[in-house]
């Protein structure tokens, strides 16, 4: 019996065979359903775009390595290694889980060798964006070195492969840790917070090194001999050997890209492995006894809410407590007087940084609220993320969508109006605000914008609904369709803004966009109130779409 279990069991390469065979019978079938069409019809609108950006990248790396053979400064070739390596190491930390995700616990529940199981693993790492396109420019390097000198074919080859598998080995090593990191929730806000401010740090580094450049240029070069031992450096002291015919410089290169790729290679069999033996990453606490809690009478007494209907005040009540107990969601608003902050001293003020004549005030405080409101409106095409299986009670309580879409727009308005004000306050005391008729211009089209958004939103919500979950950053993508919603409805106001604003210039009226956006504010406000009735209609209608997205 022993004999015949033991032939019947697949070996590495064909269980990784029916795994891939399963995965994609799974898309193709998930394609049955046309939410999921419609979200692939995006992937791959946004795809192109990805492509395009990557394709024009890749011509870059191309032609520089090619100027660094040919022009004989071979050296300066472990330029574009840092460039590869450091993109393909902090990008996916930088997007932290919008890439593709590595589902242990599913792969676990079959009969997988853990062999098959770190291979699969380690293939996952191909998947992302950041990998993919690291490849591409790699290989434009190999291309572009190729070209200048094609004596360093078999080198440069050998040199890109250990290269690749070192650091997709890296990736996965670091994304491993990562994931077990942000296994608990306050590990997970630390992170995060940890994250939005080195993201805003970075953001200063051109104000700092265009003051103290020239000065630190002798630390920095004190510096470069300690990165001679890490494999960017290794990689390009490889191919100067083999520009160079010095056998012993090649040959130190890529022994140390290999002792890399075997260390890391070790540890990932290390992380894998315990894994594969049961390792559960859960932040549920231990069973424990309820503790009696005193009734909450707070729901007795009046508050600035009692004004609107008491559904609409409950869905506004709900939707702030979820806005305040998602962390990664509240440390966003932080973000735009940040932004305010760092584009005020680089392109505005008596002394930007970034050019040699500040932008007039006219121009960049439209610009910059405009800016604003594209970050800030963009949850609100997937209004339902966080909603999950609590979307059925919006079926069964006594209310309409309609009052559900007037409580969640409301929070988002109140949302926007905090953080612009705020935003105009920072503005105001940097630069200074803009003359009257531009500043009343600006604020009635941010009402515009915001009240036509809000209707497009509310109908991108229904039809492209996402699940998202609280205090999770691997995974979390909105759909594809509604990003791209939601990307054509702020360039079709922006555009329809942008020459209303220029008006007082071409006719010599300044109050002529002022009072053009009035009208088009009263407009829109009036079509959002009126698209109310139908989209809750259609909410109707979309009722088993909303259910079988959000419950899963």
């Amino acid at each position: 019996m022993a004999d015949v279990a033991s032939a019947n069991i697949p070996g590495v390469w064909q269980q990784i065979r029916l795994v891939a065979g399963l995965r994609w019978r799974v898309l193709a079938n998930s394609l049955r359903k046309k939410h999921n069409q419609w979200d692939l019809i995006g992937m791959i609108v946004a795809g192109v775009f990805a492509t395009l950006a990557v394709a024009g990248v890749s011509v870059g790396f191309g032609f520089g390595a090619y100027t660094i053979v040919s022009g004989g400064h071979e050296a300066w070739i472990a330029l574009l290694f840092w460039a590869i390596f450091l993109f393909w190491q902090f990008f996916p930390i930088f997007t932290a889980g919008f890439g593709a995700g590595f589902e242990f616990r599913a792969l676990l529940r079959f009969p997988l060798s853990l062999r098959a199981f770190y291979i699969i693993g380690l293939a996952y790492g191909l998947a992302d964006f950041a990998s993919i396109a690291s490849i591409c420019w790699l290989a434009a390097v190999s291309i572009g070195a190729t070209a200048a000198n094609l004596g360093i074919l078999p080198d440069m080859l050998l040199i890109s492969f250990l290269f690749l598998v070192m650091n997709i080995t890296l990736e996965r090593l670091i994304g491993s840790w990562i994931e077990r990191l942000l296994a608990r929730r306050r590990s997970r806000e630390i992170f995060f917070a940890l994250f939005i401010l080195l993201a805003v740090s970075v953001q200063f580094l051109n104000p700092i090194l265009q003051r103290y450049g020239r000065s630190a240029q002798p630390w920095a070069r004190q510096l470069i001999p300690y990165l001679s031992v890490f494999p960017p450096s290794l990689a390009g002291q490889a191919i100067v050997g083999a520009v160079q015919n010095h056998f012993a410089q090649t040959l130190i290169g890529v022994a140390g890209i290999s002792a890399y790729a075997l260390l890391f290679s070790v540890f990932l069999w290390m992380r894998f492995a315990t894994q594969y033996r049961g390792e559960e990453l859960s932040e549920s606490a231990a069973p424990a006894g309820a503790d009696l809690r005193p009734v909450s009478h707070n729901a007795d007494q009046s508050d600035a809410l009692h004004v609107l209907k008491p559904q609409v005040a409950a869905v506004l009540r709900k939707e702030f407590r979820y806005l305040t107990r998602n962390s990664f969601a509240f440390f966003l608003l932080i973000m735009p007087p940040a932004f305010v902050l760092l584009f005020a001293t680089q392109f505005a003020g008596h002394h930007p940084t970034a050019t040699k004549h500040p932008v007039p005030t006219e121009f960049f405080f439209p610009g910059m609220m405009a800016y604003l409101l594209l970050i800030l409106m963009a949850p609100a095409y997937n209004s339902f993320a966080y909603d999950g299986k609590g979307i059925q009670t919006f079926f069964t309580a006594p209310l309409s969508f309609r009052q559900v879409f007037l409580g969640k727009n409301l929070l988002q308005f109140a949302m926007l109006a905090f953080e612009l004000t705020l935003s105009m306050v920072v503005f105001s005391y940097l630069v200074g605000l803009p003359s009257l008729p531009v500043l009343l211009a600006t604020l009635a089209a941010i009402i515009f914008n915001i009240a036509g958004q809000l209707t497009i939103a509310n109908w991108s919500s229904l039809t492209f609904p996402r699940k998202l979950n609280f205090g999770q950053m691997r995974g979390q993508r909105q759909s594809g369709m509604a990003v791209l919603v939601s990307f054509g409805a702020q360039i079709l106001l922006g555009g329809i803004s942008a020459p209303i604003l220029f008006m007082s210039r071409w006719t010599g009226d300044k109050w002529l966009p002022a009072e053009v956006f009035a009208f088009l504010a009263a407009a829109a406000i009036a079509g959002y109130i009126s698209s109310l009735d139908p989209l809750a209609s259609l909410a109707e209608k979309k009722k088993e779409t909303l259910i079988d997205a959000l419950s899963r």
